[in-house]
């Protein structure tokens, strides 16, 4: 097949989720045979921040002005076997809308921020990327949230198919590997800032290292403001490129994973950094929500303190073989469930059953 895709990024994994994610599934298309087309926006955040410019899995569009370019931009699908329009896609509106009229298809919408959209759609009846009227126009909405929310999206939003698609992690990149002495520490947390997961942050990993004075903490991420007040013994890194998240999570004792509000409040939403340290056998601290337990098992996969008492409890007694031994079990069980091959199989049965619907 012929895939082309209207997404935020996959050039740069600056201060985004989207790039590793799209990353993934581009990649194991590729090795399954497939050829992707990946369409991007040329802005200047990701522009002076670019990582991986020329992708040798995919073919990548970069486009200055929608306007300007849309006949070109909208030939780029002409003859594609599906076509996908990602959330946060700056122009995925207009391009829906050019792509429909233009007959190419199926078109199929990716959200991988589906929570947020949702509490958008409900308030407003559109977000910046996409309006309610739309949805029914996709042959399938691949959603990164489960659960409830696609009957919500099929009977209220009028979706002819709404189907789980999460995140998935590429094993080989995605592995164990040697102790860095630049990531090493206790407790490690990787993730962009957000206001509404800092809260969590600071109870979970600088309320901890209060407690444990001699024990060392990491934060890694970008746009962290600078006014926030870290102790002594957590220290902050700015950015750690894709290439290093193995390292970066397989030299911290342990890992965070926080979990935005929006996605708490609709659960089944795990983030790509789960699947990412699970794959590198990390043992992960997180926040609790609905649906987890579908993913990893709490207690053996996972541990989930509510504050940092039990957050430094954890770090104080878990000896290095149950820690080490609850990191190969999460391991196992997203390798056996959520590679990136895994949800490649899943897009060829959504298109398959899309075309078919079609025909």
């Amino acid at each position: 097949m012929k895939i082309v895709i209207y997404g935020l990024t996959i050039t740069s994994a600056w201060g985004n989720g989207h790039a590793t994610t799209y990353r993934s599934l581009a990649r194991a298309l590729a090795r399954l045979g497939h050829r992707v087309r990946f369409v991007e926006k040329d802005v200047e955040w990701y522009h002076n921040n670019r990582d991986l410019p020329e992708p040798d899995f995919c073919s990548v569009r970069l486009y200055d002005d929608w306007g300007a370019e849309e006949r070109s931009l909208i030939r780029e699908a002409a003859d594609a076997d599906a076509v996908v329009i990602g959330s946060y896609f700056p122009d995925a509106i207009v391009a829906t809308r050019a792509l429909l009229d233009a007959g190419h298809g199926p078109l199929l919408f990716y959200d991988i921020d589906t929570p947020i959209t949702m509490s958008q759609l409900r308030a407003n009846g559109r977000c910046e990327y996409l309006e309610a009227s739309l949805i029914p126009h996709y042959s399938a909405y691949l959603s990164f949230t489960g659960g409830p929310m696609l009957q919500e999206l099929e009977q209220r939003f009028g979706s002819p198919q709404a189907v789980p698609f999460y995140c998935s992690v590429d094993p080989t990149h995605y592995r164990p590997r040697p102790v860095q002495r630049e990531y090493e520490c206790d407790l490690s947390y990787l993730g962009t800032y957000a206001a509404d997961r800092q809260p969590k942050l600071i109870r979970l990993l600088d309320g901890t290292a209060r407690l444990l004075p001699e024990a060392g903490f990491i934060v890694a991420g970008a746009m962290y403001p600078e006014d926030v007040k870290w102790s002594r013994n957590v220290r902050r890194i700015t950015h750690v490129s894709p290439p290093e998240h193995p390292a970066f999570y397989s030299s911290s004792r342990l890992t965070l994973n926080l979990t935005r509000d929006d996605m708490v409040a609709a659960g089944y939403s795990p983030s790509v950094r789960l699947f990412e340290a699970s794959a590198c056998g990390a043992a992960i601290l997180s926040d609790d929500w609905a649906g987890l337990s579908q993913f990893l098992t709490p207690g053996e996969e996972i541990l989930l303190p509510r504050d940092a008492q039990e957050t430094a409890d954890i770090l104080t007694d878990l000896s290095d073989a149950q820690r080490l031994r609850i990191g190969d079990r999460a391991r196992e069980r997203i390798l056996a469930e959520h590679t990136s091959v895994h949800r490649a199989r899943e897009f060829e049965k959504i298109v398959s059953h899309c075309t078919a619907t079609i025909s």
